[in-house]
């Protein structure tokens, strides 16, 4: 168990570096110059070069890459060129936030998504093929829409919840959950189906084998059966779907925290992005890469509690 952690910590290195230099690159290919953008279409051409010397930015991209990369081993990384704000401090605030938002989802859509695919499997029949179709129907439906759908609906026009904006927990828990809603129910279809249906079929795979069948001879409750042997050996599936849900549920919050004008990391990446902001870009995705990292050796963690042959191998 020691080695697959130890295997997993070692990956991140090489994986932050090869997701750097690739962001890097993308984000230099962006048609933009953060220099005429900070000074203005009135600038001269000589006060935008003289900027872009000021900010390194008149130097090889192979050069700019390896000075930043240089800051990264250091624990720094990178100053906005717009704000002149260190990136650590600009992200920081915005990290709390996105997994707040990510981390309800994934709780939620745990939660949903086993109770529907248990549910799926015990019932069978109609009950089955409904919950199929819905479970289409949240795979289908980019979170993006489904988030303009909502604000329209239930924001909008029912005014249940608010349309946009983030209350910090600190200054009201009420108004930090009525936050939330909307946002963790557009991340949140995709999550519930895809929990759903892995639930579902692990499940069933469960109750078809012979020790399920000798169990229930013997007069074992279905309530005891379903939570002490049908969840515990179809685990290890569900917790890989969850790992899934999570690292999706991140990359989606991209579009819907600029839905929901969240102010979190996803909506900082689509503003730098306009901005040819490359530090803070490149910031974003070492914050995202180390997120998958940790989620990633969580899931191994799950796996070696669930199952003693991972943990001894």
């Amino acid at each position: 168990m020691l080695r697959i952690v130890l295997r997993r910590l070692l990956w991140a290195v090489p994986l932050v570096l090869g997701v750097s230099l690739v962001v890097f690159l993308l984000a230099s290919l962006v048609p933009g110059d953060p220099a005429r953008t900070i000074l203005g279409e009135s600038a001269t051409p000589d006060a935008v070069a003289a900027l872009r010397t000021e900010l390194g930015l008149d130097r090889p991209w192979y050069e700019q890459y390896l000075s930043w990369l240089g800051g990264l081993a250091h624990g720094d990384l990178g100053t906005s060129v717009f704000t002149g704000e260190p990136v650590t401090t600009a992200l920081n605030s915005r990290l709390a936030v996105t997994l707040a938002l990510v981390l309800t989802t994934v709780v939620v859509c745990s939660v949903v998504g086993v109770a529907v695919g248990v549910v799926g499997a015990l019932r069978g029949g109609i009950t089955a093929r409904v919950l199929d179709v819905v479970s289409l129907a949240g795979i289908a439906l980019p979170s993006f829409w489904v988030a303009l759908v909502l604000v329209s609906v239930f924001a909008v026009k029912l005014r249940w919840f608010p349309a946009t904006g983030y209350v910090s927990p600190d200054q009201s828990l009420g108004g930090w959950a009525s936050s939330l809603v909307l946002p963790v129910v557009s991340l949140g279809l995709l999550g519930v189906a895809v929990i759903a249906k892995q639930t579902r079929d692990a499940a069933l795979t469960v109750l078809e084998s012979d020790h399920v069948a000798v169990l229930r001879a013997n007069g074992l409750p279905e309530t005891r059966l379903v939570l002490g042997h049908v969840l515990r050996n179809a685990s290890i599936p569900v917790v890989s779907a969850i790992g899934v849900v999570f690292v999706g549920s991140l990359d989606a919050t991209v579009f819907v925290e600029n839905v929901f004008v969240l102010p979190g990391l996803g909506s900082r990446a689509t503003q730098a992005t306009v901005d040819h902001d490359v530090s803070v870009i490149l910031g974003i995705g070492v914050y995202f890469t180390l997120v998958v990292v940790l989620v990633n050796l969580l899931v191994d963690v799950a796996y070696g509690l669930l199952d003693p042959k991972v943990r001894t191998a």
